[in-house]
């Protein structure tokens, strides 16, 4: 009963940790989606075997198509793109994503295919037909045998992508807690096939370790991935912002979220520290085409949230943010002798303005002046 128990508050707590991380505009971005996944699907293994121990299957045979979807292939693959989405876009690009889901698919496709029959009764399958399954299953346990270890250990190689290195050292450390579980599930399984042991204790101490691997990451895993100088701020919206309804939808009060976080988001702030050195390092305000959604990907955080960043800590929009960038860059050149022969506008262009009317505007926001007159200004004082 106690350990069903602990199963069942580490699924619910899954659950929920999954839906945080979606929802939240502090915590959504394209990677953390599949960091979600991850823990949604360690939860469904783990409900899985409850149905196991509790005999629901025999009571309720449908659930068997919960079963059947092998989530075990799934697992280390949400977690290799969690980590291929932080990376390089030239070392992304590389990867086939689709070709690490056709074991699952694979799988899934011959278990629901058998229990059509053995549980719907939708049709029959002749013998021939029970024996040709009975093969591919033999080979649907060699792909997990031998997958799950070679995304795992993939995985470990793309880690070195990571620019951040207090990110990587977080993912290390969760990738070898899942690389832990799930290799000491495929040795049981090994265990189970060549020396016919019960395996059912070891079963049931990997699923305590699952458990505390969905404590982990809610309790000490987001601190360090969403960086401990936002500590207070993640804290308010875990314990303030997420209300759980008696219906278990779930609603956030991201106005609220908002408000509150700007209080407590400083200049120190690790994403703000990135950004400033996105642009002072790689003058990736030259880009024309710069918008939230590129900065907010690379940085791993939601649009939502670096405006919030930017507003917070210049009382500033995210645009006029990287305008005072450009202007710089501008004045930089304007000052510089090797420009000289440059009119303004090709200066306000290569600075990443997209028109001279945004160029001209912007300029004169910063520096009171048109970019005509602060270059005579510039040069009267040269001659001064």
């Amino acid at each position: 009963m106690i350990y069903t128990t602990l199963l069942n508050i580490a699924i619910f707590q899954g659950i929920v940790l999954g839906l945080i991380i979606i929802k939240s505009s502090l915590f959504n971005s394209q990677s953390n989606k599949y960091l979600a996944y991850s823990i949604f699907t360690l939860s469904l293994l783990l409900l899985n075997l409850v149905f196991e121990i509790e005999d629901a299957y025999s009571a309720f045979p449908f659930l068997r198509f919960i079963d059947d979807v092998e989530t075990a292939f799934l697992l280390p693959v949400f977690l290799f793109l969690f980590i291929i989405n932080r990376v390089d876009d030239a070392v992304k690009s590389r990867q086939k994503i689709i070709l690490f889901f056709i074991p699952f698919a694979y799988s899934a496709v011959l278990n629901i295919t058998y229990d059509l029959d053995a549980v719907a009764g939708l049709y029959k399958i002749p013998q021939l037909g029970l024996d040709i399954i009975d093969v591919l299953n033999q080979i649907a346990l060699i792909l997990a045998l031998t997958f799950i270890p070679f995304v795992l250990i993939y995985s470990y190689f793309m880690i070195k992508h990571l620019k951040d290195k207090q990110e990587t050292k977080w993912i290390i450390i969760l990738l070898s807690l899942v690389s832990t579980l799930l290799f000491s599930w495929v040795i049981t399984i090994l265990i189970a096939l060549f020396l016919q042991f019960d395996i059912s204790a070891m079963m049931r101490i990997l699923a305590l370790f699952g458990a505390f691997l969905i404590h982990w990451t809610a309790y000490f895993g987001i601190y360090k991935y969403k960086l401990a100088k936002d500590k207070n701020s993640i804290y308010n919206f875990l314990n303030t912002d997420l209300a759980i309804a008696d219906n278990t939808t779930f609603s956030i009060s991201e106005n609220n979220c908002k408000e509150e976080n700007r209080e407590l988001i400083t200049a120190d702030n690790l994403y703000f520290q990135k950004l400033e050195l996105l642009c002072k390092q790689d003058h990736i305000y030259t880009d024309s085409t710069l918008n939230r959604e590129k900065v907010a990907e690379r940085l791993g955080i939601s649009t939502g949230y670096l405006s919030q960043i930017v507003n917070a800590i210049t009382g500033d929009n995210f645009a006029n943010y990287i305008n005072q960038y450009r202007v710089e860059a501008v004045k930089e050149m304007i000052l510089n002798a090797e420009f000289e022969n440059y009119n303004l506008l090709t200066m306000g262009l290569e600075s990443g303005f997209t028109s001279k009317t945004t160029f001209y505007n912007a300029f004169k926001k910063v520096t009171g002046q048109t970019p005509n007159e602060y270059r005579n200004t510039q040069k009267i004082s040269s001659i001064l």
